[in-house]
């Protein structure tokens, strides 16, 4: 079975201030989640054109987080299952990402977003048709409420108390209920995450566990956007840029470099055979 969940996210943000905390946040975490064994390496990042985004900022990335592997994958498979190649179109305020895995050639995991000034009453932003609206789960995310299930252990999850927060530089804050109707100013994040595994007796609970973790990346970055505030704002897209390609540099220093698995119908032979046997002997899963 394909998920489709479009995630609404609202920040108390423009959308130029909502560029500059993106790229911001994504700079931090990748900093704080490397190290040489595990994290972010980028292999490419270089402008593009096409006729679908027009022009924007293209990159590709592996993620190694083999210790973040759910303990019922493990039983199934290696933690190495857990490496995963992204890549990214960054057509702003669209963009793309698509995510496969060496080890599961038919898993893909494909984001589509879309940012708005709105406060996410806008319906249908991705353009999609009745059979792909009716298969459509959406889901609003408040930044106030931080995730608690395993995947925000995985990702992480920071200490804001947004309901006694207030920016030094902006006066922005704290974030009462409600706030997203009288927020100024005010932007969106529209997410469609679209996920396919279609492997037999353990697809489904993939495709849900990807999702779960998906979502607890969207709340802690998009917590970490605005309670970095402080740090990020009155930087431009220019200096960010630049802090980038240094940044890009430093990762792949930190990252120890293991191969990569290129026969993915052998790794995924051995996994479905695995998880059959492991099924069939009745593993909790």
């Amino acid at each position: 079975m394909v998920q489709v969940k479009e995630f609404r996210i609202v920040m108390p943000m423009s959308l130029e201030e909502y560029r500059v905390a993106q790229t911001f946040m994504v700079l931090k975490m990748q900093q704080q989640s490397t190290n040489e064994a595990e994290g972010v390496e980028v292999l490419e990042n270089k402008g593009f054109e096409d006729d679908v985004y027009g022009k924007g900022q293209y990159t590709s990335k592996l993620y190694r987080l083999q210790s973040k592997a759910p303990s019922w994958l493990t039983t199934l498979a290696p933690k190495d299952a857990l490496i995963m190649q992204e890549e990214s179109w960054n057509a702003y305020p669209r963009c793309k990402t698509v995510i496969k895995c060496p080890y599961f050639a038919k898993l893909s995991v494909t984001i589509e977003t879309i940012h708005l000034e709105d406060n996410g009453k806008s319906e249908n932003v991705h353009g999609l048709n009745k059979e792909q609206l009716a298969a459509r789960q959406v889901e609003f995310v408040d930044i106030t409420m931080p995730t608690t299930d395993y995947w925000s252990y995985a990702v992480g999850n920071g200490n804001f108390d947004f309901s006694a927060f207030k920016s030094e530089k902006t006066g922005r804050g704290p974030l009462l209920e409600g706030w997203q109707e009288n927020c100024n100013p005010v932007m969106t994040a529209y997410k469609l995450v679209t996920i396919k595994a279609p492997y037999w007796g353990f697809g489904g609970k993939l495709e849900q566990a990807l999702l779960a973790g998906e979502r607890a990346l969207f709340v802690e970055s998009h917590r970490n956007c605005f309670g970095w505030i402080d740090e990020w704002y009155g930087m431009t897209v220019e200096q960010l840029s630049e802090l980038e390609e240094q940044g890009d540099c430093l990762l792949n220093q930190k990252i120890s470099k293991p191969l990569l698995l290129t026969d993915t119908e052998d790794h995924e032979s051995k996994f479905t055979d695995n998880s059959k046997t492991h099924l069939q002997q009745g593993v909790k899963t």
